[in-house]
């Protein structure tokens, strides 16, 4: 049976108070510093079993930094996954609602074999030597959680024994160094040593927003040719004239927006480069690429005289629409999902086809394709004022890998 976890309790005092003397990692405090604590609503506990089998205890001694501060588990509960699911259910809950991209850090003991193995299976790495502040106590390894993915140098990596403290601490001092992984080396522990590399932020969103420009120069071209087209054909549905045109002011809007995130990051004045670049992201794809997509079957089934290929067309438009939605490569892929996301989803990916066959039974076409915008304008709302900036990692994904 799986431990469940919630957040402490005042009433929880007198057991967690039992269970700081078999604390991992940390001291409880004093009772006083407990129940302050607990109020703040800085303690995790799990249950199993009906009983009180662990905590996890936080400071938040600045905005935007958590610090695991004590972890315990009952003896008789050793084992069985009460402390990475304490550990895990807490760095979901501070990491989402808490930090909003700050640091989650722990200290632990430079022997200290569980608690390190504990943090480094949860995203965790050793980025700095601590040397024993008091005569006969360890020395201790400062671990910070990961948020962005960084890459490993798979030809800078070694070994270095716990028990050799001095070259332990001499191999973190650069900064590109940390411990990643903890292993047995002839018969004693072992600390793998990683060297991260460094890409350049600043080239990195210059590239960023240069690429979001030409994909959406190219969208705005396609676009407005095709809006050219409509205005020269007497049989083109005035429907999907409007969708375009539409189109063709978001994708505008989309530039003038990447045009500014590149102004922001040359003035480098407010950091807001992410949350400019969702916008033009999210406006490029609901409101120029996708009714872009839609409008083509629509309008093929307008002046096509053949009603099963036009059906056809749709029905494969939607099918590849469901694909992409489910995709990596999608725009919703970065946010999380929801029901009402879904539903706009599904939305967006049958509608054309519904569309089209209202077309081939000549039926009017405009309530749908009217139905279809508010639903593309629906997902735009929702992804620009009801989530936060896109994300790009999964929440189980590993945050550091090995550059391939």
């Amino acid at each position: 049976m799986a431990p469940s976890t919630r957040a402490g309790r005042p009433e929880d005092l007198g057991p967690l108070l039992a269970l700081g003397a078999t604390a991992l990692s940390g001291a409880v405090g004093t009772p006083a510093l407990l129940e302050k604590a607990l109020w703040e609503k800085r303690v995790w506990v799990a249950v199993l079993d009906g009983t009180l089998a662990g905590y996890l205890a936080v400071e938040k001694p600045l905005p935007g930094h958590v610090r695991l501060s004590s972890i315990a588990v009952s003896h008789k509960c050793r084992k069985r996954g009460v402390a990475r699911s304490l550990l895990e259910y807490v760095l979901r809950s501070v990491g989402a609602t808490e930090t909003d991209g700050g640091t989650i850090s722990a200290v632990a003991g430079l022997t200290d074999e569980p608690i390190a193995r504990l943090l480094l299976s949860c995203g965790f790495i050793a980025t700095r030597a601590l040397p024993a502040d008091v005569a006969g106590r360890q020395p201790q390894l400062y671990y910070q959680h990961k948020i962005r993915v960084e890459y490993v140098d798979p030809d800078a990596r070694h070994l270095v024994p716990v028990s050799r403290w001095e070259q332990v601490a001499e191999s973190l001092a650069p900064s590109d160094h940390a411990v990643t992984a903890i292993a047995m080396l002839s018969g004693e522990l072992a600390f793998e040593i990683s060297r991260f590399e460094r890409d350049d932020p600043a080239q990195l969103q210059s590239g960023e927003a240069a690429a979001g420009i030409a994909f959406s120069g190219s969208i705005l071209a396609a676009i407005t040719f095709l809006l050219g087209l409509s205005f020269a054909s007497e049989r083109y549905p005035d429907d999907v004239r409007l969708l375009l045109i539409g189109a063709t002011f978001a994708t505008t809007m989309s530039l003038i927006i990447y045009a500014s995130a590149a102004g922001e990051l040359a003035r480098i004045r407010s950091n807001a480069f992410g949350k400019i670049m969702k916008w033009g992201n999210v406006l490029s794809e609901y409101g120029g690429v996708l009714p872009f997509l839609a409008s083509l079957p629509i309008t093929y089934a307008q002046v096509t005289g053949s009603r099963w290929s036009a059906v056809v067309t749709g029905a494969f438009l939607s099918a590849a629409l469901v694909v992409y939605e489910r995709s990596e490569f999608s725009i919703a892929h970065r946010f999380r999902w929801s029901f009402t996301a879904a539903s706009l989803a599904a939305l967006t990916c049958f509608l054309p086809m519904v569309c089209v066959v209202m077309v081939a039974a000549h039926l009017p076409s405009w309530p749908w394709t009217a139905v279809l915008a508010a639903a593309l304008t629906g997902r735009t709302v929702l992804y620009l004022y009801r989530r936060a900036a896109e994300s790009g990692i999964a929440e189980h994904r590993r945050t550091w890998q090995i550059r391939q």
